[in-house]
């Protein structure tokens, strides 16, 4: 079963050829200093803060901020591809068409004859179909793990390899595994606490974040999302206790403090966001 594409609107078109010729423009003689100036490692750090700053928004379900920082994005990817095409010998063409040929040879079921049953079967077929790209570019790491950057933040880096594991077929079949999990790494941590093994206490840590991790993915929640969402909940609610103590911290009571925190959490309970 194939699928035709469609085409795409005129309007779309228009609005990527104008952000292309706008970053030409920078890049070119009589442009932007600053622009002119960046080759690929310069300007790497900034497409990471972007992600970032995206990140961010999303998590805060700011719709305008998500959609400024998204153009951001896209427009350091165009920034990046047009320095390649001067330094490196591929520019957007090459990139967007590589990433075209990916897609449809990891999409069979829509661009082929595979047919499959529901996104577990998706997700099992794009593995392999990777693993076997990896196998003809001659790759020694063919692992299902090592598509994984080591650079990512660790709470991601865990749930993308709990994902990668998870398609492989290695993964409880329902919620009850990862919470017995959970369990059973909190009890293992008491434990090492108990016995003042910091070291061992450090490792149950890391087993604990883990497992909750696990939970998340089986519960499909992004623990990152989840994360950002209580740092700004925790964040609002200290910030109101600054503004409304009415004396140094050093000489408030815990009391007082967490009269405020528990105001600030009902205020929220309250708002037509909560």
């Amino acid at each position: 079963m194939t699928h035709p594409e469609k085409p795409v609107p005129r309007d779309q078109l228009e609005a990527v050829e104008r952000l292309i010729q706008i970053v030409d423009t920078l890049r070119s003689p009589g442009g932007c200093p600053w622009d002119a100036k960046q080759t690929v490692e310069s300007l790497t750090p900034h497409l990471l803060e972007e992600c970032h700053e995206l990140a961010d928004a999303v998590a805060r379900r700011d719709d305008p901020g998500t959609r400024e920082e998204l153009g951001d994005l896209l427009m350091g990817v165009l920034m990046v591809s047009r320095v390649a095409a001067e330094d490196r010998g591929y520019g957007l063409p090459e990139v967007a068409g590589g990433i075209s040929d990916k897609l449809i040879r990891r999409h069979p079921h829509v661009y082929g004859e595979v047919v499959v049953a529901d996104e577990g079967e998706v997700l099992s077929n794009w593995e392999a179909i990777k693993k076997l790209e990896k196998q003809d570019a001659g790759q020694d790491d063919t692992s299902a793990l090592s598509g994984v950057p080591s650079s990512l933040p660790a709470l991601l880096r865990a749930y993308r390899v709990g994902q990668k594991a998870a398609n492989t077929g290695f993964d409880w079949p329902d919620l009850l595994g990862p919470a017995e999990k959970v369990d059973e790494e909190w009890a293992e941590l008491q434990d090492a606490i108990a016995r003042d093994d910091r070291q061992e206490a450090e490792h149950e840590i890391g087993d604990l974040l883990f497992a909750i991790v696990n939970m998340a993915r089986k519960l499909e929640i992004e623990p990152e999302l989840a994360l950002r969402g209580t740092i700004e909940r925790f964040s609002s609610r200290f910030r109101h206790i600054e503004r409304n103590l009415g004396k140094p911290f050093g000489e408030a009571t815990l009391e007082e403090m967490d009269a405020l925190w528990d105001q600030a959490k009902e205020a929220e309970s309250c708002s037509p966001q909560a």
